[in-house]
């Protein structure tokens, strides 16, 4: 069963791991709205590597959704040597780490690679160990549950993926940290996973262009998930906001009706990719009432 923000947050609070994490997202929550911009590693040429936080501060965001720089059996986030560059870079920019991203599960799927669990593991650490709260587990490619001959959801690969949650989500539960599935499924269909696995500490990474294209209703399905969702990839697979496909506005609405505070976190540039994000980072500020980052 779904519960809101606030009720997570207090309960929370009863452990020390909890009382942690609360603070960090409450800080996190601070500024105008509770929002903030940022943008994937990835989608600046910058996949797994720490200058991607300078590069986000060049363009103007707010912090960096950061990725590893391959299927290692060692996450390079999860290194110690990584994770304390990382920590240099964001005292040295200013940006933040928004959020850890597991690509790497797109072409080794979470439902069949043996290290699937580890990965969970040590990216609840890397999570934990540089501040934030939330996780992307990518579930495309060769890693996507439906199958590609049915076009149905494979049973089997899900029932995988469910166990693999559940022998981490303690983990996570236990750090403050939300592991959360990106993929091409509905509203309907994760809720189902998340019932499954049964724990507050596993969710919904939701990408409003991705659910777009599979012709969802996306404010439907945002105000559906509710606090269920842990972050936002914003994006249009089709050029700018504004002149795209994704019809923001209403989703913007979506996302301030069911309280949201957090990232939202830009992707997949067209063009010259700084441009490309200042322009959108500008349109989602806009939309939002945010401020951009003082210089």
């Amino acid at each position: 069963m779904a519960i809101s923000r606030r009720e997570f947050l207090m309960r929370a609070s009863g452990t020390a791991a909890g009382a942690a994490f609360a603070g960090r997202l409450l800080a996190a929550a601070k500024g105008a709205a509770g929002l903030h911009v940022g943008v994937c590693d990835w989608s600046i040429g910058k996949g797994g590597r720490v200058e991607a936080l300078e590069v986000a501060a060049r363009i103007g965001l707010e912090g960096v959704q950061i990725s590893p720089d391959g299927a290692k059996a060692k996450l390079s986030y999860a290194t110690k040597k990584v994770q304390q560059a990382y920590k240099a870079a964001v005292k040295s920019t200013g940006m933040q780490i928004a959020s850890v991203g597991l690509t790497v599960t797109n072409g080794c799927p979470l439902a069949t690679d043996k290290r699937g669990v580890a990965w969970l593991e040590q990216t609840v650490d890397a999570a934990h160990a540089l501040g934030c709260t939330a996780t992307l587990i990518a579930f495309f490619g060769p890693g996507d549950l439906y199958d590609p001959k049915t076009k149905k959801l494979s049973a089997k690969a899900v029932d995988s993926v469910v166990e693999k949650f559940k022998a981490a989500a303690p983990r996570a539960k236990a750090k403050g940290v939300v592991l959360g599935l990106e993929s091409w499924l509905s509203a309907r269909e994760n809720l189902k996973i998340l019932e499954r696995v049964g724990s507050d500490a596993v969710g919904v990474y939701y990408d409003i262009a991705n659910s777009t294209a599979r012709g969802y209703d996306v404010p439907a399905e945002i105000r559906l998930l509710k606090s269920r969702i842990c972050e936002f990839h914003f994006k249009d697979n089709k050029g700018l906001f504004g002149a795209g496909q994704v019809k923001v506005e209403p989703i913007a609405k979506a996302i301030e009706e069911i309280g949201y505070k957090g990232w939202l976190i830009l992707e997949q540039a067209h063009g010259d990719a700084a441009t490309y994000f200042r322009k959108n980072a500008a349109y989602v500020r806009k939309t939002f009432g945010l401020k951009a980052p003082k210089k």
